[in-house]
């Protein structure tokens, strides 16, 4: 009887005890893994990478956005401007912003001088990349503290993505730009739902939440964006647990693999990024169109596709991505023929092949992704030697035109014209002062995208569009080779707090909503 009680009294003491223990915390760190071994800028209008792109979404804001998970134009809604209206002929454009928004670190109230600051930045090319963009707008000014008004030199295809919240729309504070100089392009300052806390290279980004954010505390407090270049390292970081967010690869092996881990989702999402070939016209070997249309004729479209997977990519039909405004598949695009590839070598003066350099992202997508082009080429004569290095460098080399052939892979806002201007426009031209991404040297087709630009009927707009790319194709300035959609892993307990169906950033918004279940 003695033992029967001391026993029930014990039960109700670990009763007692497991009653009154504490609810498990809950989880409010995010720690996300990217292929990289640093960010380049995080001053979002230099963000070119996708590395760098994916976390300024999660700090700056527009003056309008696409709601998280859209890509949709035809859903642009209010960010930092709460309304706005543009005057008959489309040209004048007057937004109205909210009123109480705070710059994180107590930098004080997001106002109109904050906003002409900002656009008029972007529109600088010494202090954006994305300066181009601009380049329609006369002028822009504060009417008061919470309007501003935009004239514009002619018409656009669409001025709210212009100013949304993506690349030259991001608006930044001009207190903390002017305060820290160049070192606000690695201590940056924004009105996002979360806000730079740190930057170690080899290590990670740290962020932290915004808890004065205008659309409310964000639910996740920290975010670790942890810098792990090695796919096989990354992998396992994910199945331990130790990361909750992964980049993935845009490859049907890895997709399939990492579907059948328990409590892990795979988000396969828009807008495709198109890979193309770009060939600087003005240099040999590529001088030559022969050699340019053998590059073409080399480059094997179905086979790419295979090797990356029929869930995760497509093949390029166009200079101009599929679904994009503007797209148009009758364009002369020649197909996979080896021996007409050969031929036009030898007839372009290279019978036994010939050799070229490309500088090559290490990113490790991209550079698989370039061996398979690379064995592709070989077939037809052209040895590429493939000259890596880390992906931020890639970048800052390709833009100081060191590479006769650039591997490119992009997303842009999907509209014909923001593409054809930013690659094949004369004005792109990488090293020129208006310089963005236009590495060929191209400069065929900028009567039919200035034309484009500013056409107000529909269906011209489309046929200027149209014979654009037929030009730019027939010159072989760039070879379209596949789109590749954008891929994530997470584990099941990650809530965006949206559907994700695609991303501009290129990567999943991290929000105010976002938290663990």
């Amino acid at each position: 009887m003695k033992l029967r009680a001391a026993l029930l009294a014990t039960s109700l003491a670990v009763a007692a005890l497991v009653g009154s223990a504490p609810a498990q915390a809950e989880k409010t760190t995010l720690t996300v893994g990217i292929a990289a071994q640093d960010v380049g800028q995080l001053d979002p209008h230099f963000a070119v990478s996708t590395i760098d792109r994916i976390v300024a979404a999660w700090m700056f804001n527009g003056l309008v956005r696409f709601p998280p998970g859209s890509v949709d134009p035809a859903r642009l809604e209010p960010d930092l401007a709460e309304s706005w209206e543009s005057s008959p002929d489309g040209r004048t454009w007057t937004f109205h912003l909210r009123h109480g928004v705070q710059w994180q670190g107590g930098l004080g109230e997001v106002t109109a001088d904050d906003v002409v600051f900002s656009l008029k930045k972007a529109g600088d090319s010494k202090t954006s990349a994305f300066a181009s963009e601009l380049r329609p707008v006369q002028t822009i000014e504060a009417v008061d503290p919470y309007t501003v008004r935009l004239v514009l030199k002619e018409n656009v295809p669409n001025l709210l993505g212009i100013v949304t919240n993506y690349a030259q729309g991001f608006i930044v504070p001009k207190k903390a730009v002017e305060g820290k100089g160049d070192a606000f392009k690695r201590n940056p300052v924004g009105s996002g739902p979360f806000a730079f806390v740190s930057v170690t290279p080899n290590q990670s980004l740290e962020l932290r939440a915004n808890d004065a954010y205008f659309r409310g505390a964000p639910k996740i407090k920290t975010i670790s964006y942890r810098f792990i270049p090695s796919d096989a390292s990354r992998d396992l970081a994910f199945q331990s647990g130790e990361i909750d967010l992964n980049y993935g690869r845009a490859d049907q092996a890895w997709v399939n693999r990492t579907k059948a881990l328990p409590h892990t989702i795979v988000d396969i999402f828009e807008p495709a990024e198109e890979a193309q070939l770009h060939l600087n016209t003005t240099v040999k070997p590529f001088d030559d169109i022969r050699v340019r249309q053998a590059v073409a004729y080399a480059i094997n479209r179905p086979e790419l596709v295979r090797w990356r997977g029929k869930d995760v990519s497509r093949e390029a039909q166009s200079v101009v991505p599929r679904g994009y405004l503007g797209f148009t598949a009758d364009n002369g695009l020649v197909g996979n023929d080896v021996g007409k590839a050969k031929e036009l070598l030898k007839e372009a003066g290279y019978p036994d092949g010939l050799t070229v350099k490309m500088i090559q992202s290490q990113l490790p997508e991209m550079l698989t992704a370039a061996q398979v082009i690379q064995a592709q080429l070989k077939k037809a004569g052209i040895n590429l030697d493939l000259q890596v290095v880390e992906h931020a460098t890639f970048h800052q080399q390709i833009r100081q035109d060191l590479s006769p052939m650039v591997y490119y892979s992009a997303a842009r806002f999907p509209i014909a014209d923001v593409t054809l201007t930013q690659f094949f426009h004369s004005r792109s031209i990488v090293k020129t002062p208006t310089a963005v991404t236009n590495f060929s040297h191209c400069n065929v087709a900028d009567k039919e995208i200035d034309a484009a630009r500013v056409e107000t009927d529909r269906t011209k707009q489309l046929a200027l569009w149209a014979e654009a790319q037929k030009k730019i194709i027939a010159n072989v300035c760039a070879v379209p080779m596949f789109e590749t959609l954008l891929v994530f892993a997470r584990h099941d307990d990650l809530d965006y707090g949206y559907k994700l169906e695609g991303s501009l950033s290129l990567g999943p918004q991290i929000t105010e909503t976002t938290h663990f279940k």
